[in-house]
């Protein structure tokens, strides 16, 4: 057991540094390519979209390949996508190439998280206890260390390539090396058999139509139905009224948190009139807070439980960046961010855990949550830069404040639910 949680976090913790590396050598990017922030803005679009197709089809790909594959596959995109970047930026100085891996890099990243959350929900199973917030803490402490490398690879001019080759070959290396002890099952098998109640073509919106299924009626002929498949499972999570309300649950705390991640910086600079050191540093005393709450999560979760600690984090993040936004004084804007980055510190990881609770369900269900939540990183940043042209920076941030509040009335739904549907077997992708 203990090997197994020592290979997830290590999952987690290359994550963080895949996401890290590139971060951090974006002004070495730009003035190797001589690329206007425009610029920037279409490179970092291909990331995004194709972040978004990977993480929407994710369900699909962890059912089939199950987590242990997912989480190589994806890590070896990773991998490569870094490579191709650090070609594209220091050998080659194109902006197509560095197009085309920053994209690779998002196609496998998206998968990896999903196959990621579920592997880590498993072991959550296994251990009946909470360990989520510190897998969530171990990506953290991978972007630290990941940015203070960075930080020192710009300082003495390291080239991109070697850089992005060096963090490539670790964290395929080490993910790869760590799958070999993951143990979550691929499909845990549905003992109630489904039967639609009419018929349903499944609509939604990650997989498209489905094909039509008849009700049976069932007979001395038809002993049981045939397990769901794995489209089905997806349409029905996509269906599940409890599923997307988590899903918007957790958009509001992620989105609380990727606001933070592009917009801290600017705010303190543009909003109080401090330097861009000064902007680094509020933005890594977020960061340290929700690493910290992280990792003092799983305690606090095992004593008060999910519904108590989902409503503390929404009431503690509205305090925090409503202070934030109306501070009279910088020095309370940056207490501020202490306070908003231990309210954002446990919505994503419990929100995955929520959406786990049934085995059968847990890769459809998390993919949906991942979708949402992951939206609300991907696309939560741009759309507040639209509200600062209008309002200005601070008062942007009102938005994610709005959704905090809906996140709180929705902290309920994380309650624990026992699955039902589920033996003891272990199948493949139907």
């Amino acid at each position: 057991m203990s090997r197994w949680r020592a290979a997830v976090l290590a999952s987690y913790a290359a994550s963080g540094i895949a996401f890290a590396t590139w971060v951090s050598r974006l002004p070495a990017i730009r003035d190797g390519l001589n690329l206007t922030p425009g610029g920037i803005g279409l490179l970092l679009m291909c990331m995004t979209v194709a972040s978004f197709i990977s993480i929407s089809a994710s369900g699909l790909i962890v059912l089939r390949l199950g987590p242990k594959l997912t989480t190589r596959i994806g890590s070896c995109m990773v991998g490569a996508g870094l490579v191709t970047v650090g070609v594209g930026t220091s050998i080659a100085a194109n902006p197509l190439a560095v197009a085309v891996g920053l994209a690779v890099l998002g196609l496998g990243t998206a998968s990896w998280n999903t196959a990621s959350n579920v592997e880590g929900a498993s072991l959550e199973r296994e251990l009946e206890r909470h360990i989520m917030p510190h897998l969530h803490g171990a990506f953290s402490l991978g972007t630290v260390a990941a940015a203070g490398f960075g930080a020192w690879a710009a300082a003495i001019h390291m080239p991109v390539f070697w850089h992005f080759l060096i963090s490539g070959v670790v964290v395929t290396a080490s993910v790869v090396t760590a799958t070999f002890w993951f143990r979550a099952e691929k499909t845990a098998v549905a003992t109630q058999p489904y039967r639609p109640a009419e018929t349903d073509t499944f609509k939604d919106p990650s997989t498209g139509p489905l094909p039509i299924i008849i009700p049976e009626p069932a007979g001395p002929q038809q002993e049981a139905a045939a397990p769901l498949d794995n489209k089905r499972l997806v349409a029905l999570a996509w269906r599940d009224r409890r599923t997307l309300l988590i899903g918007v649950l957790v958009l509001g705390l992620a989105l609380a948190e990727g606001a933070a991640g592009d917009w801290v910086a600017l705010a303190l600079a543009d909003g109080y009139g401090q330097s861009d050191a000064a902007g680094a540093v509020g933005y890594g005393l977020f960061v340290t807070f929700m690493t910290i709450g992280r990792f003092t999560g799983t305690a606090i979760l095992d004593r008060f439980g999910r519904v108590v600690v989902m409503r503390w984090c929404s009431a503690t993040a509205v305090v925090g960046l409503a202070l934030f936004v109306f501070a009279p004084v910088p020095w309370l804007a940056f207490l501020a961010l202490a306070v908003w980055g231990l309210g954002a510190s446990l919505g994503f990881p419990v929100g995955m855990s929520a959406a786990a609770d049934d085995p059968v369900h847990a890769a459809a269900r998390v993919s949906v949550v991942s979708t949402i939540g992951y939206g609300a990183f991907l696309c939560g940043p741009p759309l507040l830069g639209l509200l600062a042209e209008h309002f200005g920076i601070l008062h942007s941030l009102l938005a994610p404040l709005a959704l905090l509040v809906v996140s709180f009335f929705l902290a309920p739904l994380a309650g624990q639910q026992k699955g039902r549907s589920t033996e003891g077997t272990v199948r493949a992708g139907q």
